[in-house]
């Protein structure tokens, strides 16, 4: 399955022992709130339950993640907006910016801003958006080989390669699935006692981009930048 960022792979998984905890944190208990609207009981809830299990492999504290789940019931969730943003880098690079925000006259500008200082511009609506396509990415601790691949394609998957950085991630692998199938695959891989990591919605390139050394640490540079804005969740680009 090609389009599936390596900065994606790599920044995901350096994230759980980044030494920005805290920002880390804030963001995990946006997407906890977030999920929490639709109900507070992770086993009716599973995009609530999926947003736990990403707290508790950042090493969440408990109370932190109770107190997320809170601001749902206490209505103070709702004063967050969920915006996506389309945007160009430098050669050719196609970002897609997904943000969550209590304050949507700050965060615009901070993304405009940190664009523009790194050879990036804000996009027309649908003008990027068009090169990706809406997938599940399920997250797998274990080598890719024919027999994983069976099992995986007979949990409901569409797909699965091994992760694109091998030095990095040499052992992973990433399932692809349906948007809304997500959770029902992601539940039949556990089901088969499969060492699941991850599992959330992505967008993956349909035809992805590769730069050359230097313009790809450009690239790296202003994906690094955003990444580090409080309010930005998460951030999908074409980048091999």
């Amino acid at each position: 399955m090609a389009g599936h960022s390596k900065w994606a792979t790599t920044k995901r998984h350096k994230a759980i022992v980044d030494a920005k905890r805290g920002k880390i944190f804030t963001k995990i208990g946006n997407i906890i709130a977030i999920a929490a609207r639709n109900g507070a009981d992770p086993g009716t809830n599973p995009a609530l339950m999926m947003a736990i299990e990403k707290a508790k492999a950042a090493n969440m504290p408990q109370d932190n993640i109770k107190r997320a789940i809170q601001r749902a019931a206490d209505k103070s969730s709702a004063d967050l907006l969920e915006e996506t943003y389309e945007a160009y880098g430098p050669n050719g690079l196609a970002v897609i910016i997904e943000v969550a925000t209590d304050n949507k006259n700050r965060t615009f500008p901070e993304v405009k801003s940190t664009l523009t200082k790194n050879g990036g511009r804000l996009a027309d609506s649908g003008s990027v958006l068009f090169q990706f396509t809406r997938k599940g990415v399920i997250t797998i601790n274990q080598k890719l080989d024919d027999e994983l691949l069976m099992t995986i394609l007979d949990c409901g998957a569409d797909d699965a390669t091994s992760a694109d950085d091998e030095n990095d991630a040499p052992n992973l692998t990433l399932v692809y699935t349906k948007p809304d199938e997500l959770s029902a695959v992601r539940a039949s891989l556990l089901a088969q006692n499969l060492p699941v990591t991850d599992a959330e919605l992505q967008y993956i390139a349909n035809t992805p981009l590769e730069l050359t050394d230097e313009d790809t640490t450009k690239a790296e540079a202003l994906l690094d930048s955003l990444d580090d804005l409080d309010d930005v969740q998460n951030l999908h680009t074409n980048l091999t």
